[in-house]
């Protein structure tokens, strides 16, 4: 069985929300990544950051990112895997919630995240159309 682990991109980190968006941009520059997971004091998952949503969530509407939290922007009910997870409650949990990017969670602490190419690198064609037509649909 392929699991979430399996498949995930390793040694993601914990961007804290009252970190601002000029050093969460910073620190996808370093890690080379477009998403950051954001946690609360307890090392809780309350959303995820990426770099669209600093460029038109502050920089587009004319705030200053440096005065700007990831927990300002960090909105709506986050979602997470077990490590253990089957691949197929991956693509079906990318699905159901039309998501692009799914922090891994093993031991209650985040070991990681599965993106869309990570989906395209251990993935069968059918399994990768599939799940780009039900998560890029309209609507």
């Amino acid at each position: 069985m392929t699991t979430a682990k399996d498949i995930m991109h390793p040694g993601a980190r914990w961007l804290p929300e009252h970190e601002t968006l000029d050093r969460a941009a910073q620190m996808m520059r370093e890690m080379n990544v477009g998403a950051l997971p954001v946690a609360d004091g307890n090392e809780r998952l309350c959303g995820i950051l990426t770099d669209r949503d600093i460029v038109v969530g502050c920089v587009a509407a004319g705030h200053d990112p440096s005065r700007i939290t990831a927990g300002d922007l960090a909105k709506g009910t986050p979602r997470w895997i077990a490590a253990d997870a089957d691949v197929e409650e991956v693509l079906r949990m990318m699905k159901e919630h039309r998501i692009r990017r799914l922090p891994v969670i093993e031991d209650k602490r985040l070991v990681g995240m599965i993106s869309e190419a990570d989906i395209a690198r251990h993935l069968s064609d059918a399994q990768i159309a599939g799940w780009a037509e039900r998560v890029y649909a309209e609507g």
